[in-house]
């Protein structure tokens, strides 16, 4: 799509699944994580499900679908974003731990939103060139 062959050549892509895997070591080895169920569960869902997104708008084979898919991601790296403020305050992970992946999370969030413009202005030039054609 556009100027990759398959997601995988994605660099979102690519920072999303080890976000992802980096986020299911953290609440694999954290004792409070681990032991909070409902909240491991769901940053787990929340990570995996921002480069699941970008895989899934990508082999729709479409610009527009992508675009949707890849805000879907950018919500779901907000959700981990917000899950992490959380795990700070209940004092789940330490300064170190919600900085790194605070900042992981801002890039992939950054990276999909420059994307989102990137396929935007595409639709825009396609509109035009289909009108131009009509005239």
């Amino acid at each position: 799509m556009a100027k990759y062959s398959s997601f995988e050549e994605m660099e979102v892509y690519q920072k999303a699944l080890q976000f992802g895997v980096k986020v299911y070591k953290l609440t694999l080895t954290n004792e409070k994580i681990a032991k909070d169920y409902g909240l491991k569960d769901q940053l787990q869902r929340a990570a995996l499900s921002i480069s699941n997104n970008i895989a899934e708008g990508f082999e729709r084979e479409t610009k527009k679908e992508l675009t949707r898919f890849l805000y879907f991601s950018k919500g779901s790296a907000g959700e981990c974003r917000n899950m992490f403020n959380f795990l700070r305050l209940l004092e789940y992970i330490n300064e170190e731990n919600f900085y790194n992946h605070r900042n992981d999370v801002i890039e992939i969030s950054k990276q999909l939103g420059n994307y989102i413009k990137y396929l935007k202005t595409l639709e825009q030039q396609d509109k035009i060139n289909q009108k131009n054609q009509k005239d």
